[in-house]
């Protein structure tokens, strides 16, 4: 959640804004205030070393095969803004979440086995270190997953794989979300354009026009017959031959 677990983490010019009584960790500072434009992605892909948070050892591993159920929650405009644990800026507003171990970032399927919502989110950050809680989400993953009211739900987390570095992946994500079947993976999904798409038509055959042939009466003087014209490059440029 927007914390520096290890000093492993730390970038070379964060400067900590204190330590968190209750779990001994630091905060990463500020970037961006709300309202400001969020930059995506500009992290790195990150795993890291088994790192201890009050009392409890998290072994951070890429595991193809997780599987958990447990307690999720959501965090929002008090981390809004600040670096991630592997050097991304969190953005309540963005397709996200925070895991103790899985690789960063990565995609992970949650699903509301309350109601039967799925979403695929992208893990950026570390946490949550409370209790049986097994993942905590971005404000907009927990309204779209349909528990933002209550805060907290009991939900399923599923490995989907390793997330793409650059760049915003919030619209495909989103798209993901499905009601009683498990979101598909990014790359199964496709974003409709923005504008109306047209195919493009071939092109319309060439139509040569020919003057119609002037029979001739009588003898005709013979005229010497034209010299071709000169052959020049840019006669052919825009055509594909040159």
């Amino acid at each position: 959640m927007a914390l520096i677990v290890a000093a492993s983490l730390f970038l070379a010019n964060c400067k900590t804004t204190g330590v968190d009584p209750k779990y001994g960790v630091t905060v990463s500072p500020r970037k961006y205030n709300d309202g400001d434009e969020i930059p995506k992605g500009n992290g790195r892909y990150h795993i890291g070393k088994p790192y201890v948070i009050a009392g409890v050892t998290y072994y951070p591993e890429e595991n193809p095969n997780y599987r958990a159920s447990g307690i999720a929650s959501w965090y929002g405009d008090a981390f809004h803004g600040r670096l991630t644990s592997n050097g991304e800026v969190f953005d309540m507003r963005s397709v996200t979440a925070a895991h103790p171990t899985l690789p960063l970032p990565s995609y992970v399927r949650v699903t509301n086995l309350t109601n039967g919502r799925s979403l695929v989110v992208r893990v950026n950050d570390r946490g949550p270190f409370h209790a049986n809680r097994v993942i905590d989400v971005s404000v907009r993953a927990a309204d779209l997953l349909g528990f933002k009211h209550k805060g907290t739900e009991r939900v399923r987390v599923e490995y989907v794989g390793r997330a793409k570095i650059e760049g915003s992946d919030d619209q495909q994500l989103a798209a993901t979300l499905r009601e009683n079947s498990p979101a598909p993976a990014p790359s199964q999904v496709r974003i409709a354009r923005q504008q109306p798409f047209v195919p493009d038509q071939p092109d319309a055959p060439q139509v040569v026009r020919r003057q119609p042939t002037q029979v001739a009466v009588g003898p005709q003087p013979r005229t010497p017959a034209a010299a071709p014209a000169a052959f020049s490059p840019a006669s052919l440029t825009g055509r594909g031959l040159y």
